[in-house]
């Protein structure tokens, strides 16, 4: 009986150190540099890690959700990295800047040139993305990874409210609503305007004053010096009376 106690104890007790030696299981994920705001611009950092020991990531494919195209997509080169944009027609045209668009960013391929990502490294490939929708909450991307040795991971299966992470999650970058930044850069614009005109009457009506100021003395001047020539033939006058 004790023994038989002994070895399940020492049997859990093993599957305990089994599970905690066991790495976390990263995955594709997406994340903005500061905020990703409804409406709005952003750059964003698709970080991959790789999972594998005798192997390295040499291909990254990220797909773009069709239900909210984005109209402007950049990316930033990354060292040994060679970086591809695939476009398609749209069936709903946008509109961007007044301008009609016709045409969205569906894909963007990361290449490897050498060494790709190695065993217990990770990378990230930045994109800046925009005009983001002011309809949805977040975007869902799906992401291939490709391995020197051939082998493929397809992070692609959405998240679903109130279940568990699914075994292959596919990035998703969360949505917050626009602040009210842009209207009191805007405001502070307006208030600099009003600023440096008040500045301006300020300073128009010191000139002003100083116009006057100059006037009044220069007149005073021409008064006191008429006085003076008077006041000196009157006294020559009055000596040669004398």
């Amino acid at each position: 009986m004790k023994a038989s106690r002994v070895s399940v104890v020492g049997g859990v007790a093993a599957t305990a150190v089994l599970l905690l030696s066991v790495p976390a299981f990263a995955h594709v994920s997406v994340t903005a540099e500061g905020e990703a705001a409804k409406g709005g611009y952003a750059t964003v950092n698709f970080k991959v890690p790789n999972e594998q020991d005798d192997a390295s990531t040499n291909k990254l494919e990220i797909s773009f959700p069709k239900d909210h195209p984005l109209a402007s997509v950049m990316t930033q080169p990354v060292p040994g990295w060679t970086a591809k944009v695939t476009k398609t027609k749209l069936d709903k045209p946008l509109e961007m800047h007044g301008e009609k668009i016709d045409e969205a960013v569906s894909k963007v391929t990361w290449t490897a040139d050498g060494k790709g990502v190695q065993p217990g490294t990770f990378q990230k490939f930045p994109l800046s993305i925009g005009a983001l929708p002011e309809d949805a909450d977040e975007l869902v991307f799906k992401a291939v990874q490709t391995y020197d040795n051939k082998d493929v991971v397809r992070w692609i299966e959405p998240q679903q409210k109130g279940q568990e992470e699914p075994e292959f999650p596919a990035p998703a970058l969360a949505l917050v609503a626009a602040s009210e930044g842009g209207h009191g850069a805007a405001a502070s614009h307006d208030d600099a305007k009003e600023d440096a005109k008040s500045d301006d009457k300020s300073e128009t009506a010191s000139a002003d004053s100083s116009d006057s100021t100059a006037r009044v003395l220069g007149i005073v001047g021409i008064v006191v010096g008429a006085a003076g020539v008077a006041f000196g033939v009157l006294a020559g006058r009055r000596r040669a009376n004398s």
